[in-house]
């Protein structure tokens, strides 16, 4: 066994089951690790999780086994500097820098950054003091948008209609409770251990929360890939991050997703690269940190044709990677080595013709309370073959004996393919009628932005 035969992916959510499966389908690698993975990647062919939980860890068994090369997927080791532990050992990784993932780890800074380089989003203040931010709340009124500054698992935003939410929001996010039981966020540089999933929060100077103004129009995900100079666009898509239908009840981080989108038109992809997607890449070259990894970011497309920034991510997104990567025919790693070595410029990605949806499938209580350790019976053990229309992607799953049980809020993404969205869409749900654990919620919605009313799945 070769060690180019070997590559590494870091986490273990839907996203990273769907990151590993895409690595493990192009036949380049016989073993795909995840660490520390999920009862999906423990029963794919070819994948072996690895229970490492730091960050020197991973590092010395990427040096021992001399992989491929690792490519990291949530954002809570890439605030803590993954990348550049590896990078210092010489090892090839995929992913930006502590300092470039402050993008995503640090609303306050992504919005300075963007202010810096006229990179068109909405208004905003930042601040410290909890009565400061309500005062400037109580002036600015309703609906506005308050955001915790460092990293919150997708949860660290609300859309406050009223003023007296907009100010409880400021009190949650400035609360020893939310920040980890001190106003002073941990840097987390003794290891990830328990947190690879991206389950913590991030990594900020001091307690803090931007309130910007609230922005009208459809939002989409816009992700590419960089090499700290080039970028190579994937294929776009839209999710949707509240809990029921309709797009009502509590933000979560994403119950449903599918690809392409057909609001971000040729001539909207067009300006999200010139005016958003360039600017930051050359801006990040200018002040000294490069961007390398993977970019998301959200799009607020008006309806007077006006292209805001929501935020940027530092990484694939949860779960429009189960949808992207589901029509990628390009080999996988083959555009991550081409990243890792800064030759996107001449690589192109080929994509599945037809539509992919996927469906969130989540834990009772989920998202403020889930509820852990139900049995889930009828997933495929092994139903996510090559060329096939649906994909069953774990998220928080885990193997208890012979079951697999629920280990997180959102448990797996069920994903269809289909000549049009509504084939896709009618898929994913034939994939959901087969799927059962106690409390298991879903939305009946996904893909209601596009497809008519007397369309949609029942």
């Amino acid at each position: 066994m070769t060690a180019q035969k070997r590559c590494l992916v870091v986490g273990g959510g839907g996203r990273e089951h769907a990151i590993a499966l895409a690595l493990a389908r192009s036949h380049a690698f016989e073993t795909v690790f995840v660490a520390p993975g999920n009862a999906g990647t423990a029963l794919e062919p070819g994948m072996r999780n690895l229970p490492v939980g730091n960050i020197g860890a991973l590092a010395l068994f990427a040096e021992r086994e001399q992989l491929a090369f690792t490519v990291v997927g949530p954002e809570a080791p890439l605030a803590e500097g993954l990348v550049d532990h590896f990078r210092r050992r010489g090892l090839p990784v995929f992913g930006p820098t502590r300092a470039a993932a402050r993008l995503e780890a640090s609303k306050d800074f992504a919005k300075a950054f963007m202010k810096r380089h006229g990179i068109p989003t909405a208004a905003y203040e930042t601040f410290t003091d909890p009565a400061a931010a309500k005062a400037y709340i109580s002036q600015q009124g309703a609906p506005i948008v308050v955001k915790a500054d460092g990293l919150a698992a997708g949860k660290g935003v609300v859309v406050a209609q009223t003023v007296e939410e907009a100010h409880a929001a400021v009190d949650q996010f400035l609360s020893d409770a939310f920040t980890g039981g001190s106003k002073k966020a941990s840097t987390g540089r003794k290891g990830v251990s328990g947190r690879l999933a991206g389950k913590t929060s991030g990594d900020a100077d001091s307690a803090r929360v931007v309130v910007e103004a609230f922005l009208t129009g459809e939002e989409a995900s816009f992700i590419v890939m960089a090499d700290g100079q080039n970028v190579l666009a994937l294929a776009t898509s839209q999710d949707h991050k509240r809990l029921l239908n309709g797009d009502q009840g509590p933000n979560t981080g994403g119950m449903g997703a599918y690809s392409p989108a057909p609001v971000i038109t040729p001539d909207i992809h067009a300006r999200a690269l010139r005016e958003i997607i360039l600017p930051t890449i050359r801006g990040m070259a200018d002040e000294g940190t490069p961007f390398t990894g993977f970019l998301y970011a959200g799009l607020m497309i008006g309806r007077d044709g006006s292209l805001n920034t929501l935020e940027f991510n530092c990484r694939l997104g949860d779960p429009e990677t189960q949808a992207i990567l589901s029509r990628l025919k390009t080999p996988l790693g083959q555009l991550i080595q081409a990243g890792i070595d800064g030759r996107l410029d001449q690589v192109e990605a080929e994509w599945d013709r037809r539509s992919a949806l996927c469906v969130v499938l989540a834990a009772a209580g989920y998202p403020a309370h889930p509820e852990l350790g139900d049995v889930i019976t009828g997933h495929p053990a092994h139903g996510n073959t090559e060329g096939g229309d649906l994909f069953v992607y774990h998220a928080g799953t885990a193997q208890k004996d012979q079951d697999v049980v629920t280990s997180g809020g959102r448990v797996l993404g069920v994903t269809g393919l289909g000549d049009s969205l509504k084939m896709a869409q009618t898929r994913a749900y034939e994939g959901v009628r087969g799927i059962h654990f106690n409390g298991m919620q879903y939305r009946s919605d996904i893909g209601h932005l596009v497809l008519p009313a007397n369309q949609l799945h029942s």
